[in-house]
């Protein structure tokens, strides 16, 4: 898009104070994610649990010039405002309008599943065809609908966006906006399914996307999908995919058969392919990649020509410890300018203060427009990079133009030759890459743990989660993260940095050298210790951290220690009260003393709080009624005796959900970050955030009779296939669920361990399987879930992720 404040304003009937001749090129929502001010405009984007107006004296300082918002909240003469009704409406009514006059042909995709695989898929197989534009990432809610709308130009032909909902009635929204040409609806699952009645209803707020359509191409698998569509739509042209034969586009084979090619009917006709992944999800995507091209009118020959030069899809940014203390932010998996964009986002979430780049050429249509590598550079010096890395013929062209150290290199080989990136330290280093140069080998060598056993942490999964949980409070209640014992084995440190650029209220480390850890790498958000010991009181003092005060002999060794360091402000702790768990804290008739105590010291109660023994246990709800009992009355007398009103909370991730009316002013999330919730309706809206994952190091043919590992302990009574993987109790995986106690995964399919779990190794039967040596191993993920895994062990997930290894890779993912 490309608009002057004055026609912004003009076409939203809004307010414009300021310069009428500004140029709005792009619109950022999130202050925090600005990467270039040039041509941006932030619109302040109100909800019922958030004011955007609270950021936009942030997106100021970051050289925005161009405010969009409900009210205006500076004098700033330096500053354009274009004053609206309703900030999300001026979103969709701009993008309304920016689509009625663009001149492409739309493809509108919906559905539970598979709405981002088969947008990429499209763009790969139509971008040389058509000049194409499409949605990036998973942009499709009420802001990301809109917002890829407007990348819409004058030379697109063909547009591909996704359509999201989570909840009944907003399908009419996006629909109000966006009236795709071509509407395809992927499989119908259970995503978001638990804020609707029943299937029926998510599978009619769906279908409304249709209403302009003039064809619509859909997952006829499901007879009430089938049903819906064909009564209310049968004036259109409708074309159905799927496995079952009753579909327009089926598959005719035993699919499962990697001897055969996978053979489908197209109406009439039939065509075959290879296809090296084949479960249902997969080629259920390549069905309706199929229909859509031959709406589009390519020869059979043509789309089996299209399928076979798919690439995987890989949604993600990686980020992995470096070596010399550098952080690797891997996006090496597609390279086109939008993804760049994301890219320069995402890094705007760590602290590190110097960072690099490696970049190579393009290799989509755009990039031999000779505007295009000048808007690449453009936004590549907006990002101060203390040093920057082109790999690539056409991208070194323009390494003048670069304003900063600057290295060229043909290929990824000779830029490795080069060893320029062994003078980098303590450095983010982006790696951004089309997938034909091989980027991911820079990657190999720059990471710090060559294990191939990782821990893959996805931060957009953590932050749904911590939402979800937010979602059933009120707007004003506060939330603490618990990040103790290295927050819960997924990395202290990077989750709290995610936390802190998320605005998480408190932060919770169990002992002080944890704490002090987080403040030397940067974190700045509130930290509370919740187990000082006498000795580091010292260190809680020095690094700002805030102490969990629980009886009078650490009130008195902490208050002294403060008048040892001169501290003359006061300080502010957190009083632990004892209402029934017997642990720790002050009793009820400790009250009166503790009062007369803090209002003769220099300290200040932050925070009075307790916790709960039994919120996750349905038929314990009575001892949580004494203990919300206990608190109640304990804390109003402490707070009556202090004369002020410091925050309280007992609630941790089970008391969030189950007694949710007793939040208080703040409650404690943990395991629920995790997405662990012993609640099944809260379960079915949380996401996985952790994947344990490895891979097959050889497999072995045993014969009858034969035994496996120490102690001999599995004896095959038939001729079977055993894989070795390189995971074992030294990496966290408990003997005990050796001998056919616990699974793993192996395409897809569970498969027992055998034999007994060694230090660096455990085995696995796979007779069953066509499994391959390097083939990937998941020990759990989705399946098996965490909490299958931890009832393997006979134990609970927080022992499971607290038990994984250092030595354990961890990957930190954002889709």
């Amino acid at each position: 898009m490309k608009y002057t404040t004055q026609e912004l304003a003009f076409f939203t009937n809004s307010e414009l104070i300021g310069n009428p001749k500004m140029i709005v090129k792009n619109l950022a929502f999130d202050s925090r994610s600005i990467y270039s001010s040039k041509n941006t405009a932030f619109i302040a984007i109100n909800s019922s649990k958030n004011s955007g107006e609270k950021y936009i004296e942030s997106a100021i300082e970051k050289g925005i010039e161009v405010i969009i918002a409900e009210k205006k909240t500076s004098d700033n003469p330096q500053i354009t405002w274009i004053i609206v009704k309703n900030s999300l409406q001026f979103l969709r009514q701009l993008a309304k309008y920016h689509l009625e006059n663009s001149y492409i042909k739309s493809i509108g995709i919906t559905g539970s599943n598979g709405k981002t695989i088969l947008k990429e898929w499209l763009y790969q197989s139509l971008w040389n065809e058509y000049q194409t534009v499409k949605s990036p990432k998973s942009f499709n809610s009420q802001i990301g609908l809109p917002l890829s709308l407007l990348q819409i130009n004058a030379k697109h032909e063909l547009g591909i966006f996704e359509v999201g909902i989570s909840k009944p009635n907003e399908m009419e929204l996006q629909e109000e906006i966006f009236h795709p040409n071509i509407g395809v609806l992927t499989y119908i699952g259970s995503a978001h399914s638990s804020n609707f009645e029943n299937e029926e209803e998510l599978i009619d707020e769906k279908i409304k996307l249709f209403k302009y359509s003039k064809t619509i191409i859909y997952n006829g698998d499901k007879e009430l999908v089938n049903n819906k569509i064909t009564n209310l739509y049968s004036s259109k042209k409708l074309i159905s995919f799927g496995f079952k034969s009753n579909n327009d586009i089926h598959i005719i084979n035993d699919y499962k058969n990697r001897q055969e090619l996978v053979k489908v009917k197209i109406f009439e006709d039939e065509i075959e392919f290879e296809a090296s992944t084949r479960d249902e999800a997969t080629l259920s995507n390549a069905l309706a990649l199929i229909s859509v091209l031959k709406e589009l009118g390519f020869s059979n020959s043509k789309i089996v020509e299209k399928i076979n030069a798919l690439q995987a899809i890989e949604m993600r940014l990686e980020a992995v410890e470096g070596v010399r203390n550098n952080l690797i932010i891997n996006d090496s998996y597609n390279l086109d300018l939008d993804s760049l964009k994301i890219a320069f986002q995402f890094i705007q979430e760590y602290n590190k203060p110097k960072k690099s780049l490696v970049l190579t050429d393009f290799v989509d249509s755009d990039s031999h427009n000779p505007s295009f590598y000048k808007e690449v550079i453009d936004l590549v010096n907006e990002q101060n990079f203390e040093q920057v890395f082109l790999i690539g013929t056409e991208i070194s062209n323009f390494a003048k133009d670069i304003k900063t150290n600057v290295f060229s290199f043909d290929s990824t080989s000779s830029f490795i030759e080069s060893k320029s990136f062994e003078e980098i330290d303590n450095q983010l280093i982006l790696l951004k890459g089309a997938r034909k140069f091989e980027v991911e080998r820079i990657k190999d060598i720059l990471e710090l743990r060559k294990h191939e056993t990782r821990l893959e942490v996805n931060l957009n999964a953590l932050l749904h989660n911590i939402n979800v949980h937010k979602s059933l409070l009120k707007p004003e209640t506060k939330m603490m993260a618990m990040v103790k014992a290295n927050a819960y084995g997924l990395g202290s440190f990077e989750i709290s940095e995610f936390l802190q650029h998320h605005h998480i209220d408190y932060l919770g480390v169990a002992v002080a050298d944890e704490g002090a850890d987080l403040r030397k790498k940067g974190i700045t958000t509130p930290i509370i210790v919740m187990n000082p010991e006498q000795h580091s009181y010292r260190t809680v003092i020095e690094y700002n951290l805030e102490p969990e005060i629980y009886s009078f002999r650490v009130l008195e060794l902490f208050c002294n220690e403060l008048k040892k360091l001169g501290v003359t402000e006061k300080y502010p702790i957190h009083i632990k009260l004892e209402t029934g768990m017997h642990r720790l804290g002050f009793k009820d008739q400790e009250i009166l003393q503790l009062a007369d105590f803090i209002a003769n010291n220099n300290i200040k109660v932050q925070s009075i709080f307790s916790h709960l023994a039994t919120a996750d246990i349905p038929n314990e709800k009575s001892y949580v009624e004494f203990q919300l009992e206990n608190f109640e009355k304990t804390s109003n007398k402490l707070i009556n005796l202090l004369g002020y009103q410091p925050i309280r909370h007992i609630l941790n991730s089970s008391g969030i959900l189950n007694y949710t009316d007793n939040q208080y002013d703040m409650v404690r999330i943990g395991i629920g970050m995790m997405g662990i919730a012993y609640n099944d309706e809260i379960q079915k809206k949380l996401k996985n955030t952790v994947s344990f994952q490895t891979v097959i190091s050889q497999i072995s043919d045993i014969n009858t009779g034969e035994t496996v590992g120490y102690g001999r302990r599995f004896k095959a009574e038939k001729e079977s296939k055993i894989a070795t993987i390189p995971v074992g109790y030294a990496d966290g995986i408990p003997r005990l669920i050796g001998n056919k106690i616990g699974k793993v995964n192996v395409q897809n399919k569970l498969v027992p361990i055998v034999g007994t779990v060694c230090m660096d190794m455990l085995m696995v039967d796979v007779s069953d399987l066509e499994a391959k040596e390097g083939d990937d191993v998941i020990i759990f993920s989705e399946k098996p879930s965490l909490m299958d895994f931890a009832t393997y062990c006979n134990t609970i997930p927080y022992e499971v992720l607290t038990s994984i290894s250092p030595r354990v890779k961890r990957v930190y993912i954002k889709d």
